[in-house]
């Protein structure tokens, strides 16, 4: 029975239905609180566009309460395990459950599984809701809530890296292989110093010899500082077209496998991705972090148990479990300062705190 996690049906049911029944009922009241409050600071944008009522606060909701269960569903977790085991410990089921022979791990085992079955579900509602709705909404809130134009495929001043060169362009349009380049420059670097600079008017790809082409070109040499017509030019045989099209990246906007593609063409075209990368791990340890929260929350029933300051254990939880979201936001902000790597952002908080409840919990009562 000690190395079995599940050694009851009955009390794991039990504990894995109280688990679940608190946390989506504490998720329901700060969605219905918090939606309100942000409802009444936004309606005023909303309707101040000429045509918008009723309609478009509801699809202001729609859009909006997807983003506040993502972000508040972590709390919900944490808040509904605090509520849960301080109830057991006040009617002394955990002492009952200790008595029979059950071990802190064994009394937190339906709630870990629990906790998974919730972050599985956090993931694939993230992939396939949070991360439409908040496209939509960024989209929206641009054109300040009215029509959403339709892209016009036009990208201003993008820049891509060929081999040591940078090559710009002022505007780009057009899509595929029938993209067009307008007052293009290539500037030429040896080393880290620029030797020439290379500038047209206009350039487009050339799909036969799969490279770019330049027209009217002219070339100044910077050393000498003369300049000189060189007609037309090719270069860029290792650029392909997307990478001109590339615009700025919302990571919240894009599911996982997206923002993953997202980041292999700006690193292709040579750009620094190193937010982004955060970014995306933090996709899956975000989800992860319910399963903190009944280890972290666990203090609230075995912490201090022959004290009595059941509010102490409470307040003591609580404070260890937004310890870490105040971590994870910390680590994820110098993540995107590049001050630590990317998977060390994203998952750093995690591990750390895995291993601070553990050790509590085998120090208190293991």
């Amino acid at each position: 029975m000690q190395f079995d996690f599940f050694p009851s049906r009955q009390i794991s049911w039990y504990m894995a239905r109280m688990f679940l029944t608190r946390t989506f009922a504490v998720l329901a009241m700060l969605v219905i609180v918090l939606q309100t409050l942000d409802l009444l600071g936004n309606s005023g944008d909303v309707l101040a566009y000429p045509g918008n009522g009723d309609a478009q606060l509801w699809h202001y909701v729609g859009l909006r309460v997807p983003q506040i269960i993502a972000r508040f569903l972590p709390f919900s977790v944490l808040l509904g395990t605090l509520i849960m085991l301080a109830s057991l410990n006040q009617n002394s089921e955990i002492v009952s459950m200790k008595a029979a022979g059950l071990s802190a791990h064994q009394i937190l085992a339906p709630l870990v599984a629990s906790a998974l079955g919730v972050a599985i579900i956090s993931y694939a509602f993230n992939e396939r809701v949070v991360a439409r709705s908040t496209a939509s909404l960024n989209a929206w809130q641009a054109v300040d809530y009215g029509p959403i134009p339709r892209d016009s495929g036009v990208k201003a001043n993008p820049w891509v890296l060929d081999g040591n060169n940078l090559v710009t362009a002022a505007i780009v349009a057009g899509r595929g292989t029938n993209l067009q380049l307008r007052k293009v420059e290539i500037f030429n670097r040896a080393g880290n110093s620029l030797t020439t600079i290379i500038q047209a008017p206009r350039g487009h790809y050339e799909a036969a010899t799969k490279s770019w082409v330049m027209e009217n070109a002219s070339q100044f040499d910077v050393a000498r500082g003369t300049s000189r017509n060189l007609g037309t030019v090719r270069f860029g045989h290792d650029i392909r077209p997307d990478q001109f099209t590339l615009a700025k990246v919302d990571p919240d906007a894009l599911t996982f496998s997206e923002l993953r593609w997202a980041i292999s063409n700006l690193h292709d075209a040579g750009r620094p991705t190193a937010e982004l990368e955060a970014s995306l791990w933090h996709k899956l340890s975000s989800p992860l972090s319910a399963l903190l929260m009944p280890i972290l929350g666990s203090v609230a029933a075995f912490g201090l148990a022959r004290s009595g300051h059941l509010f102490i254990r409470a307040v003591l939880g609580m404070a260890l479990g937004f310890a870490y979201f105040v971590a994870d936001n910390f680590s994820l902000a110098m993540g995107n300062l590049g001050a630590y790597p990317p998977f060390l952002a994203a998952w750093a908080p995690f591990f750390l705190f895995l291993l601070v409840g553990e050790t509590v919990l085998f120090r208190t009562e293991e």
